[in-house]
């Protein structure tokens, strides 16, 4: 009877924990279920924190999406024509940015104008080679203490080869140089960048030799994330403040001059968000420009001019507004990363 009874029990016990068990069941899995939407809501707030870091453009006050552009022109320095054209350019607002090399003829003129207008955004353009065959510079540091720099006249190597066996060291010293001058001619730089890329494309050790200087001085330099991937040692001697804009434009020998203003047009049209930096060259198609660049056309007079008329125009000036595009400087990036 007894058992009986306990097998009843058991019976109706377990015919009942059939009826209550999935109730309960749901019950709790819909408790924990919010419990832990409630602890992954608290918890994505820090962990965006610590695994997103604002963006370039966040730190400047817009949107992570928004589309910023340094339009930058390089060589300030080198001839009259160019330093002209430059700050003609730099005028408008539409060419807000540029970078000045020191060891060129040029250079007292637009380090005259430079010192007059401390607002403008000026980097310097460091050079270690004068590409140009009848038109010369050589280093700001004294011949002797940079020999590798320099060939049998005493100007900068028209190129770089293997035989010439740069050395980091007095690359250095001639950065350090090239900066002193400029800073005790009245020119204050926002940034500092090289001139044809030597100074990022041979290897690490001269790039660390530019990161030294740049920290000593307190100044970020030109260095985009595009080029990572196929320079890893770039981004290695990086500091974790060091400033990284996104994307470069830059147009090349092979588009033709009738289709130079298509080229940058359409640049402007599939700007990617982020900071981009247009790398352009001013001067003007006169006779100064065209004797100190004779022997090629490239980066020549003709070449000059064609970027001038293309970013002092009203074309460019509307393209930006239609496409939402924002200019921004060097000197706002740097303030920035502070």
């Amino acid at each position: 009877m007894a058992e009986h009874l306990c097998e009843k029990s058991a019976v109706g016990l377990s015919s009942r924990a059939t009826l209550t068990r999935p109730r309960v069941f749901r019950a709790v899995t819909l408790y924990l279920l919010n419990l832990a939407l409630l602890l992954l809501a608290a918890a994505c707030p820090a962990a965006h924190g610590q695994s997103v870091p604002k963006s370039l453009a966040e730190r400047l006050g817009f949107a992570r999406d928004a589309k910023l552009l340094i339009v930058h022109a390089d060589d300030l320095g080198m001839t009259h024509s160019v330093n002209a054209a430059s700050i003609k350019g730099l005028e408008t607002g539409l060419v807000n940015s540029a970078s000045i090399m020191v060891p060129c003829p040029w250079f007292p003129e637009i380090a005259d104008y430079a010192k007059a207008h401390p607002e403008t955004d000026f980097g310097l353009h460091l050079t270690l080679t004068s590409e140009r065959v009848y038109y010369r510079w050589g280093p700001v540091a004294s011949k002797d203490k940079v020999p590798s720099l320099v060939d049998q006249n005493g100007y900068f190597h028209l190129d770089w080869t293997e035989s010439n066996r740069i050395n980091p060291q007095e690359v250095e010293q001639e950065l350090r140089a090239q900066l002193d001058k400029a800073i005790a001619m009245g020119v204050r730089p926002t940034h500092l960048d090289s001139h044809q890329y030597r100074l990022f494309t041979n290897g690490k050790e001269l790039f660390q030799s530019l990161l030294r200087v740049a920290h000593d001085y307190k100044l970020p330099v030109f260095m985009v994330r595009d080029w990572f991937a196929e320079r890893p040692y770039l981004e290695a001697a990086l500091r974790p403040n060091d400033l990284v804009v996104d994307h470069t434009v830059t147009i090349n020998p092979g588009v033709r001059p009738e289709k130079w203003a298509d080229f940058y047009a359409t640049a402007v049209k599939n700007l990617q968000p982020g900071v981009t930096v247009f790398i352009i060259h001013l001067g003007f198609d006169d006779e100064e420009m065209r004797a100190a660049t004779r022997e090629r056309d490239t980066w020549g007079a003709a070449w000059r001019q064609r970027d001038f008329d293309f970013f002092t125009s009203s074309g460019f000036n509307a393209l930006l507004r239609e496409q939402n595009i924002q200019l921004v400087t060097w000197r706002e990036l740097a303030q920035s990363s502070k």
